[in-house]
């Protein structure tokens, strides 16, 4: 179920997209994020890059005071263990209660109507931002109706693809930034869809917010591809990116559409 471009997408000022990650890397926020076991520790080194802090516990026991406490909750699905689906919605209740926003990332339900039936019941919550590709979204909304009752509910959604598509109650856009050498490297999606819950935590316009976390993290792909030689030496190129990106670099590469 392809997302078609609305009469509302708007253009995304470079200024904008700057100054949240500045405001990131200013006010630190922490995410709590309840990530697959493959994209843990990758993910924790990108939020740290751009200024925001990870705390990453799955634990049933003590998500609830993490969830509660951070600036904002992502769920990711890529590895729903028991103790994942087990913690989830207690963490999601805690944040919701705190006032945090949740994202939800619900990756490879396509691969497993098991875990499709399970984001569905996660789509209950309101997640304030959901995070997927085309085929992910196909299963999860089968129909236009379906989307359009997701976004009616107060859902942005974020679909990922060639060309990235950002749908809302407000505003959309439609973004093009990005490099094929993110897909060679295993969690960089995961990871991206942290940065995205980071600036969800500073901004209540949570589709400009994604909007721009999308951005800083795919210009950061194309910075880090260019010098990097390979799959291999992309990481430690896309973290420095992330830290050292300048108003300049986002200025001249943002692809907004």
């Amino acid at each position: 179920m392809s997302l078609s471009v609305a009469a509302s997408t708007q253009s995304l000022p470079a200024e904008v997209v700057f100054d949240l990650l500045q405001r990131v890397r200013q006010k630190t926020p922490r995410v709590h994020t309840i990530t697959n076991a493959v994209a843990q520790s990758f993910t924790a080194n990108v939020l740290l890059a751009i200024g925001a802090v990870p705390s990453m516990t799955i634990s049933s026991e003590e998500v609830a005071g993490f969830a509660s406490s951070s600036d904002a909750l992502l769920v990711n699905l890529g590895t729903l263990d028991a103790a994942r689906r087990e913690a989830i919605p207690i963490a999601i209740e805690a944040a919701r209660a705190a006032g945090r926003p949740v994202s939800v990332d619900p990756v490879f339900i396509n691969r497993s109507p098991v875990r499709c039936a399970y984001a569905r019941e996660l789509m209950a919550f309101k997640p304030e931002l959901v995070r997927l590709n085309e085929p992910e979204l196909e299963v999860l909304c089968p129909q236009r109706s379906d989307v359009e009752a997701l976004i009616g509910s107060g859902t942005v959604l974020t679909v990922t693809g060639a060309e990235d598509k950002i749908e809302s109650q407000g505003e959309d856009f439609r973004l093009q930034n990005g490099h094929p050498l993110l897909a060679r490297v295993t969690a960089t999606g995961c990871a991206g869809g942290a940065v995205l819950a980071a600036f969800a935590s500073l901004e209540s316009d949570i589709a400009l917010a994604a909007a721009a976390g999308l951005s800083v993290f795919n210009i950061a792909g194309e910075m880090a591809a260019e010098r990097a030689g390979g799959p291999g030496s992309l990481v430690p190129e896309l973290l420095d990116a992330l830290y050292t990106m300048t108003s300049r670099d986002v200025e001249i590469r943002l692809k907004s559409v």
